[in-house]
This record gives structure tokens, sequence and C-alpha cells, in this order.
């Protein structure tokens, strides 16, 4: 399954998966039809290019990709690897299961409404405010797939899926000026990873949309527990903001993001007590 994840954030933090259900909470429910569902043949030819794109990932998920509404770019997805008999499930709702045994996909466990069933396929779609946010169509008796499994899913960006969700993954969403989720493909942050021992380091990705800024990855070190061959320069937790720095508009909690034009070595994180200046990581330097 591919993710569009910017940077290499991934080994700054561990990543929450799906394990199963929630107890109390059912991964089928009846649900509310959409007011325009999905239509499209639950079978779709993928193919898998050698590329990170939006256009690839819509491509390497078929049926599912297609089936999502969201308000930005598809984030993830894809086709699954065969299995062995034992593997395959007796029911469409027992293949969904499966499907989350054998990806530890990045997606919710529960909530899912049969969107589109067929004799041999079924899709299964995850909806927020009567939109398909998560796709899965799991099929029968596919080539090297015995029983019903997983064939092709795909998500929006997680920006897309409620709070109560996302609040408890690895990565922290952002807001714009306007309070609006902002996607983790633009800008998000997170916490250092406790393997590393980098758990008092926060570090942000800035993605799509920010000229000569994007793909670059910042880290907040008030500790100092990266190393210094890590960071183009020394975090600084009280700096006056440049002249020529302008609001991103991005906020989250108590944090501003600030950038300037002409120097990508650093952002600007205005708080309640003034300006931090968070130095780019160097490429290459994070832990695995």
């Amino acid at each position: 399954m591919r993710g569009r994840l910017v940077v290499a954030t991934v080994v700054v933090a561990s990543a929450a998966v799906a394990c199963g259900s929630e107890k109390g909470q059912d991964m089928v429910v009846a649900g509310t039809a959409p007011a325009v569902p999905y239509s499209g043949p639950l079978h779709v030819p993928t193919k898998n290019l050698d590329e990170d794109s939006a256009r690839a990932t819509r491509i390497e998920s078929g049926a599912a990709g297609r089936a999502l509404e969201c308000d930005g770019e598809i984030y993830s997805g894809g086709g699954s690897d065969p299995w062995s008999k034992g593997d395959g499930a007796s029911t469409p709702e027992e293949g969904l299961r499966a499907f989350f045994d054998m990806e530890q996909p990045a997606y919710p466990d529960h909530g899912y409404r049969v969107e589109r069933r067929e004799a041999d396929r079924v899709l299964y779609s995850f909806d927020v405010a009567g939109r398909t946010k998560v796709a899965v169509v799991v099929a029968k008796d596919q080539k090297n797939r015995p029983g019903w499994g997983p064939d092709t899913s795909a998500s929006c960006d997680p920006a897309e899926l409620p709070a109560s969700y996302t609040d408890g993954q690895w990565y922290e969403i952002w807001t714009d000026a306007r309070g609006k989720r902002v996607p983790i493909a633009k800008v998000h942050s997170s916490v250092g990873a406790e393997h590393c021992d980098w758990e008092k380091a926060h570090f942000l990705s800035l993605g799509e949309g920010e000229g000569d800024m994007q793909g670059r990855l910042y880290a907040r070190d008030p500790d100092g527990v990266l190393a210094d061959s890590m960071l183009t320069s020394a975090y600084d937790g009280d700096v006056r903001m440049p002249a020529d720095a302008h609001d991103t508009g991005y906020r989250r909690g108590g944090w501003h993001l600030w950038l300037t034009d002409d120097d990508s070595s650093r952002a600007y994180v205005r708080t309640a007590d003034g300006v931090e200046a968070w130095p780019q990581v160097r490429p290459g330097r994070l832990c695995d």
C-alpha cells in the first residue's frame, strides 16, 4: 500500500496501526447511504508505478481510489499481495477483517458501511459527513487469493478523517487561519521517536504548497537531544522575527508558523512567549 507521506517523518515517530476493532465498536455498521453512491466498476485493473504522486496512487488503488470523495488529493492506496488458502475468509465482512490483519493499515478500524455489493466483490466505505474518506474493496477467489480478502484500498488525507481517530496517531494536524484542518501532505508535526531517545524533540514537515520550502523537515530541540550534525544550525527558543518573514496561517495549539522567502534553513514559530527558530534537519540524518 503506497502512502504519500511527505519527507521522511515516518522514521521520527512510531506510526499507530489498526489491530482489530476497538472494544465495543463494530467494524461494519448499517450506516446511511450517501447522496451520490459510487456507481463505477468494483474491478479496475491496477498498475504499480515507480513514482510518488497522487496520479500513481489513484492508478495503483483501482476501484477503491475511484470510490473516494476527498476534498483534496488521494493520500494512500494500492492493491493487496497474494495469500494462502488458510488466510482467506468465508464472508465479505471476514474478508474486511482479514484486510486489517494482513495489511495493518493506518486506517480507522471500525465504522465501515457496505456501499456496493456484487457476487464476488464488496465495497466498504468509511464516511465522514456522508462522503467516503476510506474505501476497501474485498473480493472472492481471485488469482492467488483464495476465499474472501482485500483487493484494493485507498484513503483521503488523514486531515479529512475524524479527530477522534487522528488524535491517536503519530502525526499532529495543523489548521489554517480559518481553523480548517490542513492536509498532512502539506504540513504536519510529530514528537520524536522514543527508540531514538528523541521524545523531547519535535519535528515539523513542510510538503506541498510552500514554494522552495516544500519537502523540508525542521526540528524543535530545546533540550539538545538531537546531534548537532543533524541540524543546519542550532535551535533558538528566543529570537527576533525576521523583517521579511510572513505568517503562513498554519496553527497548532499556541504555535503559529512563519516563514521567510529567501532563507529555507529555519522555520519560525510564534508562541505566547515569543518567537522560536526551528533549524532544518539535514537530509538523511534521521534514525532508523
